[in-house]
């Protein structure tokens, strides 16, 4: 039997009782069915599995797009959620269809990107879901959720706040048609670019240019590189009332303040490449990420998370939260 180790971006957790293969939506209801407490697994890129994990896992491999394109809707894409992420992103870009061009590299399944309201770059999913379909474990039925049911919010969304009710199945996109980005917002990406903000450029050229910046900091899975073993970034940037002096920070619609993770991390002490034992650490790219070494445990990754958690808090009294869910 195949470990949680071998299915996920970390590389850490134990080995499950049985892995279901689900390739089909009848597939993944029967499977969601018969095994109502097993642990959803798409492309283990966000999720951190105890090394006692040993109970069942149902492995969503359902593949596919369809799309239904108009001059006036745009192209109303519907995938299976078992499809590679940054395959759909490269289609988008082949084919003509903007949105989603700034979250090439990151990597997991489409299924997931609702949970967790993915975003990069200054684009989030939320922007252009139409609609979510999934599996109600509770009802015993398929819900369409529309995109104003689902709760979006800074990496959160109804999937995540519920995590035991819905089993994504499909996820619809609303893509205009064109081959130009949409303006840039952000400041690292711009200057990447060589343009200004709210400049635009090819759906191509910014789709590479992310992909170089993904790359230079360990954001994009490389089996030979230790800096990718991680779950990206590891913690959310937090909202506060009042930032602390000259750290980084974004307005936000209810008048509180984004601040960058990576900066509190870094200026409470913890530099690249941070250690507690040499099996799990910080990314030697960027303060951001917490990656296995080659042989870390699930214990390893939690006790240096928590030894981060506790080093911001007490210098800025702010207390950061993981992206990334955690699996007993």
């Amino acid at each position: 039997m195949r470990s949680l180790a071998e299915l996920t971006t970390l590389r850490v957790g134990g080995t499950p009782n049985s892995i279901i293969v689900a390739t089909s939506e009848s597939e993944i209801i029967e499977a969601v069915s018969k095994n109502p407490n097993a642990l959803i697994l798409g492309g283990g890129s966000n999720i951190i599995v105890s090394d006692n994990f040993n109970s069942h896992v149902i492995k969503i491999e359902s593949i596919g797009f369809e799309n239904d394109e108009s001059a006036c809707a745009g192209a109303w894409v519907t995938v299976a959620a078992g499809h590679n992420w940054n395959d759909l992103v490269a289609s988008s870009v082949a084919n003509g269809w903007t949105g989603i061009e700034g979250l090439a590299g990151i990597p997991g399944t489409v299924g997931a990107t609702p949970i967790q309201n993915v975003g990069a770059y200054g684009q989030s999913v939320s922007e252009t879901i139409a609609q979510v379909r999934a599996w109600n474990r509770k009802t015993k039925s398929v819900d369409t959720l529309f995109a104003a049911d689902c709760e979006f919010g800074y990496r959160t969304s109804i999937f995540k706040k519920q995590p035991d009710t819905w089993v994504i199945l499909s996820v619809t996109f609303q893509l205009p048609l064109g081959t130009m980005s949409a303006p840039i917002s952000y400041n690292e990406l711009a200057a990447y670019l060589k343009v200004e903000i709210g400049d635009r450029v090819s759906t191509s050229d910014l789709q590479a240019a992310v992909l170089e910046l993904r790359a230079g900091k360990g954001m994009v899975l490389d089996s030979a590189d230790h800096d990718t073993w991680s779950v990206g970034s590891f913690f959310m940037n937090p909202r506060v009332a009042i930032a602390p002096e000259n750290a980084p920070n974004w307005p936000e619609a209810d008048g509180s303040l984004k601040v960058s993770a990576a900066w509190l991390i870094e200026q409470a002490g913890f530099s690249k490449g941070f250690s507690l034992n040499g099996r799990a650490a910080l990314s030697s790219k960027h303060t951001l990420a917490i990656t296995n070494r080659g042989h870390a445990t699930s214990a390893d990754i939690f006790e240096l998370a928590d030894h981060i958690v506790a080093g911001v808090k007490a210098k800025f009294d702010i207390e950061l939260k993981p992206e990334a869910t955690y699996v007993n």
